[in-house]
């Protein structure tokens, strides 16, 4: 980048190509390390021991356990944040609060990038490191296989005795054979009945019609007769 322009800076460093961004991923190395590869800084990779040099994690020490190349950040075994519902997350660090304190010489590109320029006596060195390396990772990838097929077979074995019925086990002769839960009989005694106090209902009282009531008057006959006469 040849720009001097703030701006223009920040749009190439986030709009820049992953390949790019892979090789921005690098860390200064030990004092050590410096003296034994003769150079400042390497990219790092998963599996490097590494140790933050700022930060509240400042002076914690362990291996990388994941690159993040678009978001440039790495993530370190120990380091965690907990959310506000209580799940925990990794802590993603930028490379530049690293020092690589040791080297993960699995892969043979690296070594060989790593060889160009150094002395036999340091090329030994490394490929000797890197056997010690690999064998260490078989024997913990095999460690790895055999916990998951005991568990496998821990896991099958449940299943057959849930599929499977008990055994019932044979009476000697003479001796009467124990009924499996399962088959017990049913007591034929039926459950006793319920005493029910049944209370008396009073008769019914039949309502008693009272007469009806005229309301007309009732004339005088008495009247009626002297006008006839």
């Amino acid at each position: 980048m040849k720009s001097i322009q703030p701006r223009k800076q920040r749009k190439h460093y986030y709009n820049a190509p992953l390949h790019l961004k892979r090789k921005w991923l690098a860390s200064h190395l030990s004092e050590n390390l410096l003296l034994k590869y003769d150079r400042r800084s390497i990219p790092i990779v998963k599996g490097d021991t590494v140790k933050v040099l700022r930060g509240s994690y400042r002076g914690h020490e362990d291996k990388i356990v994941a690159v993040n190349v678009s978001k440039q950040t790495v993530h370190i075994e120990g380091l965690t944040l907990v959310k506000a519902d209580g799940t925990k997350i990794p802590k993603p660090i930028h490379p530049s609060n690293l020092l690589i304190m040791k080297l993960n010489l699995t892969d043979k590109w690296r070594r060989n990038k790593l060889e160009k320029g150094l002395s036999e006596t340091v090329q030994k060195e490394i490929e000797a490191e890197a056997k010690e390396q690999i064998n260490i990772a078989e024997e913990a990838r095999k460690q790895t296989e055999e916990i998951k097929q005991e568990l496998e077979t821990e896991e099958e074995s449940i299943e057959d005795e849930l599929a499977s019925p008990a055994p019932i086990e044979k009476a000697l002769p003479g001796e009467k054979q124990a009924e499996p839960p399962s088959q017990k009989k049913l007591s034929t005694k039926k459950p006793a009945a319920k005493k029910t106090t049944s209370k008396k209902t009073p008769p019914k009282k039949t309502p008693v019609k009272k007469p009806a009531t005229s309301t007309k008057k009732a004339t005088p006959k008495k009247k009626k007769e002297e006008k006839s006469t």
